[in-house]
């Protein structure tokens, strides 16, 4: 029954001594400078008393001389006492001792009096000086702190712009405007991203209310032409299919890499090529491999899907007749993948664009791509920390290349995958 009590007490203390503590950093620096002067004087005064206490010899105090001299001697002088009477050599030291000691214990008390006054007086001078100079250290940081804070998505674009040397405070300014510069580019991308995905969904079912509506103003429907508008229907459905499903996996890719686990590229690159080959040549396309062993760490469904992105983009966006080459290999430890084709010239200033969510050269609804595949393939590299670079060719196409982080050992899972990616087929 006691344990109740002891508890709340002891509950009480704890919270007690949470209220003391002081919180603000200002209190905390200025309770920091004052300890530190006042042990140092501390340790100061103590130093000197005990050199002072453990010093040896002390004053010699007389009265007077008196002249004497005996017959036949030369006149000399002798020490006299107090009451003018000659003293013997004993008298005389023990006097002069008595006296050195009681001089000298006088001397230590007011040192140490003295000394604590003063050490008292300057150890608040001192705190009242850390006070003032912990407020001209914190006035920097109390400014960004209230700038931060008005800062929001309204007006992101704003930075702290602090002027002044390159110090701490100076670089934590400057990682700030960073941060906020990083975050503004992200909602601008993301403001972007809202609007055109709206805006490809908006399409497709401005299109399917227009069939239904086609159908229930019909004077004289036919099975006929109820057919073409369900197929038309079921058309655009598949097409909102797919998009919902690239939105989905651009949002998956980009969080990251959740279980990394070492994979061969050759492997899914072989598998991807398989999948491909026919689109290739209904089209007209010559599809060339060049397809070595390459090991990595990642997520096979990712890694797979980027290729699946590149060779698509490649295929789609040709010309009859035209080529699409690929290339997998090892380049200094990095596994590195190679896309190139032949097709309508790309300008140079457009090549970055084409990674954006919803761009593409030919901005056509029904051609049943909605400008998200590169911006697939980006986000995937980033997941995997990827270098992703791309160049126009001069004749025309697009050249993408994408070096995954070099392995610095191969784990014996990639070994045996290495080894069957290996096997002739």
């Amino acid at each position: 029954m006691r344990s109740f009590p002891l508890t709340a007490t002891y509950l009480t203390r704890a919270r007690a001594a949470a209220l003391l503590r002081p919180r603000r950093v200002r209190m905390r620096l200025t309770l920091l400078y004052g300890g530190l002067f006042v042990l140092s004087g501390a340790v100061l005064l103590t130093v000197t008393y005990l050199l002072v206490a453990n010093s040896t010899g002390g004053p010699v105090l007389v009265s007077g001389y008196q002249e004497s001299s005996e017959p036949g001697e030369l006149p000399r002088q002798r020490r006299i006492v107090g009451d003018g009477q000659p003293a013997s050599a004993d008298q005389l030291t023990k006097g002069l001792r008595e006296q050195a000691a009681r001089t000298h214990e006088e001397m230590l008390s007011r040192l140490l009096f003295e000394s604590a006054i003063a050490l008292a007086v300057t150890a608040v001078i001192a705190i009242w000086l850390g006070w003032v100079v912990a407020g001209r250290v914190l006035r920097p940081l109390r400014s960004m702190t209230t700038a931060i804070q008005q800062i929001t998505a309204h007006n992101v674009h704003e930075r702290l712009a602090v002027d002044g040397p390159r110090d701490e405070l100076k670089d934590l300014a400057d990682t700030v405007d960073g941060l906020l510069g990083r975050l503004e580019t992200a909602l601008d991308s993301h403001r972007r991203f809202v609007a055109n995905a709206a805006h490809e969904l908006r399409t497709p079912l401005t299109l399917e209310h227009a069939l239904l509506e086609e159908s229930l103003i019909d004077g004289d429907p036919t099975v006929e032409s109820f057919r073409g508008n369900f197929e038309r229907l079921l058309a655009i459905s598949k097409q909102q299919g797919r998009l919902l499903e690239s939105l989905l996996f651009l949002a998956t890719s980009e969080r990251g890499l959740e279980q990394p686990e070492p994979l061969e590229l050759a492997h899914l690159a072989d598998e991807v090529v398989d999948t491909f080959r026919p689109a290739a040549e209904r089209r007209g396309l010559r599809l060339v491999a060049d397809v070595e062993p390459a090991a990595l760490h990642g997520d096979p469904a990712l890694v797979e899907r980027l290729l699946a992105n590149l060779l698509d983009n490649a295929i789609d966006y040709n010309r009859p007749d035209g080529q699409v080459e690929i290339t997998i290999g090892t380049r200094s430890g990095r596994a590195v993948v190679t896309v190139a084709n032949t097709g309508p010239q790309v300008p140079a200033d457009q090549v970055d664009r084409l990674f954006n969510p919803f761009q593409r050269m030919r901005r056509n609804a029904d051609d049943g791509h909605h400008g998200l595949g590169l911006s697939i393939v980006r986000s995937i590299a980033t997941a995997h920390d990827a270098e992703l670079t791309a160049r126009n060719r001069p004749d025309g196409g697009l050249v993408v290349q994408v070096a995954f982080p070099a392995q610095r050992k191969l784990t014996g899972a990639a070994r045996a995958v290495t080894r069957k990616a290996d096997k002739p087929k």
